[in-house]
């Protein structure tokens, strides 16, 4: 992978990946568990899977920029995001799940 490719690996992965991250919880609890709007388990149904589909992406280019050789900057930045992904991903899960036990 040469530079430009590394590059445009994290800069378009990264906010891929911790973006809709970032929006899981909030939409889970507004179009699931206590719905707000009109319609908001078809809306759920719609943005949910785009959501995960999106991270995935970003998740996957965050990966190939984290374990290329030879190791630079982009490395570590890239290795820095899938952290933050795993922070965020590890509140979410932590969330959800004190929510189910009240449920």
């Amino acid at each position: 992978m040469t530079w430009k490719e590394r590059e445009r690996a994290f800069y378009l992965g990264a906010p891929l990946a911790i973006a809709p991250a970032l929006g899981f919880l909030p939409a889970v609890m507004f179009l699931v568990v206590v719905p707000r709007v009109e319609h908001a388990k078809l809306i759920a149904f719609l943005v949910l899977p785009v959501m995960g589909l999106v991270s995935s992406f970003g998740l996957w280019k965050l990966a190939l920029g984290a374990v290329q050789k030879p190791f630079g900057i982009l490395n570590v930045l890239s290795f820095g995001a899938l952290f933050v992904l795993l922070i965020i991903a590890s509140y979410t899960g932590l969330f959800l799940a004190l929510i189910t036990v009240k449920i």
